[in-house]
């Protein structure tokens, strides 16, 4: 596993190029990478950025005159972003945008994810795992068998192995062992599995609803999701965002064990990078501003019966220092973790922000926690911090334009860029990524000053993912030095005055 996770690393770190961490310099310039994410080279890289061009043209272009079609594939399954060559899911498009009456088509050329389409006569048997796709002319006979596992972290041998497998067949339609239709629906379906690594946040929005949300969009609602490991709490967990992508009922593939047959059926997700939404290889071009609309319609109903409950408990006094409150003073939320990777002086914390001029919230979801109340407490926020780790997903709670400050400990400058900082970007956020020093980590304390865990993090995880949990991940808490995390404050505070005040200002007109 985790050779596949190096390799998907190296070819992440080469796609997205050198990234910008906050530094002291003018008080806006925390706001680094914000429009691009990118920072210009030094000049003596150049020559060596033409030599790599050339060579990887060169790997591109050759098998195009000397490959066949077959192993071309391959290379398109790694696909390049907006800048590169082509991506992922433009070579989806291409290959299975026009799916014939009566066949099935399979695109297995990207590194994340398998999908096949199916159109005709589709029906399903749960008992045996398998979607049949019955053909007019023929017998018995079958002209087709795929088997495909419908989650989306393909590169990842290990947690695919623990998916569900299917079998899609397509064979004549007076086989002797036709099925007869339960249940006629007259819409297509999405097969995708809640199984994996479902129960983490992060997964459960970048390799699930985001996915979900691309893979069904086209749809505009009039699809039918069938699941394959299928879990209640993840259906109330998300009660709020599901009805906005589909207007039926929820299938449990193995515990309905009847027969229900689609004129179409898509078996798997697409998924495009991390968090995010490419906007091109999207109908209408939705991007992931349009997915944060959504969960902001998904959620403001449930938030204004929350706001209507404390303000049955408030005297009108209460209400009005509330709100000269929220129009006086910028709000900053806390994002606290429970275990590892905690700030040790969150109190000092909360104290210097409120005394910079913020009205804080600390902020401690649980597995618990109504999605809702996280979303309400986030999208009111003009400033939001929190410590590298999965509740970091919860960014996309957050409005546009609003920023976004992660601590980023020893060990984890990749992931924390990759997974959050550059998909925060995309959102519109103002990022900044606090990179602490090894004196505010805890790890200072139970290593020699020249340790490697210390000094070069990064040669201690290319020892193995083991070791960057064990050390980096799990046993490891942040004591900011605020005195130097106060600039970093103290910037995000003049730049949520300014937007506030351009806020009120453009309501008054």
């Amino acid at each position: 596993m985790f050779k596949k996770m190096v390799q998907y690393h190296r070819y992440q770190q080469w796609m997205k190029g050198d990234v910008c961490l906050d530094e002291e310099s003018h008080p806006f310039d925390g706001f680094v990478c914000e429009k691009t994410g990118y920072c210009k080279r030094a000049r003596l890289k150049l020559l060596f950025l033409v030599l790599l061009c050339f060579i990887s043209f060169s790997f591109i272009l050759v098998p195009l005159f000397f490959t066949s079609a077959p192993t071309l594939s391959l290379l398109y399954s790694f696909g390049f972003d907006d800048e590169g060559v082509v991506s992922t899911s433009d070579v989806y498009a291409s290959v299975c945008s026009s799916v014939s009456n009566g066949s099935i088509c399979c695109d297995r050329s990207s590194i994340r994810s398998d999908i096949c389409v199916m159109k005709g006569d589709v029906r399903t048997n749960s008992a045996n795992s398998t979607i049949t796709l019955y053909r007019n002319n023929g017998n018995d006979e079958i002209f087709q068998h795929e088997k495909i596992r419908p989650y989306t972290r393909k590169w990842e041998k290990s947690v695919m192995d623990t998916i569900d497998e299917l079998d899609l067949v397509s064979r004549g339609e007076n086989s002797g062992i036709h099925q007869k239709c339960d249940v006629k629906h007259d819409v297509p379906a999405v097969f995708f599995s809640t199984g994996g690594y479902t129960g983490n946040l992060y997964h459960e929005f970048n390799d699930g609803i985001l996915p979900l949300y691309i893979t069904s969009q086209q749809f505009n609602k009039k699809v039918v999701f069938v699941i394959l490991e299928y879990h209640y709490w993840w259906i109330s967990k998300y009660e709020n965002i599901l009805p906005h992508l589909t207007e039926y009922p929820i299938i449990d593939f193995r515990g309905d064990k009847r027969t229900h047959c689609f004129p179409e059926a898509i078996v798997g997700l697409k998924i495009h990078d991390e968090l995010t939404i490419n906007a091109s290889s999207m109908g209408r071009n939705k991007t992931i501003r349009d997915f944060r609309d959504m969960l902001d319609e998904a959620y403001s109903p449930r938030i204004r019966s929350l706001i209507q409950e404390e303000e049955l408990d408030m005297n009108r006094s209460a209400l009005s220092e509330k709100w000269n409150l929220k129009m006086k003073k910028p709000k900053v939320v806390i994002i606290a973790r429970n275990d590892s990777r905690a700030i040790l002086n969150e109190d000092s914390l909360v104290k210097m922000a409120e005394n910079i001029g913020f009205q804080v919230e600390v902020l401690r979801p649980q597995r618990t926690t109504e999605l809702a109340k996280i979303y309400r407490s986030l999208n009111s926020s003009d400033v939001t911090i929190g410590v590298h780790g999965a509740a970091m997903t919860h960014f996309l709670f957050m409005r546009p334009d609003s920023a976004f400050i992660q601590i980023i400990p020893l060990g984890t400058d990749w992931a924390a860029d990759t997974y959050y900082g550059q998909p925060a970007v995309k959102l519109g956020l103002k990022y900044i990524g606090y990179k602490i020093l090894p004196q505010e980590s805890s790890l200072y304390n139970e290593y020699k000053k020249s340790d490697p865990v210390l000094m070069d993090p990064d040669s201690v995880n290319n020892r193995g993912w083991e070791f960057t949990k064990k050390i980096y991940l799990d046993r490891q808490n942040v004591r900011l030095n605020l005195r130097r995390f106060h600039k970093r404050l103290l910037r995000a505070y003049y730049y949520a005055i300014a937007k506030k005040n351009g806020r009120l200002h453009h309501q008054k007109q």
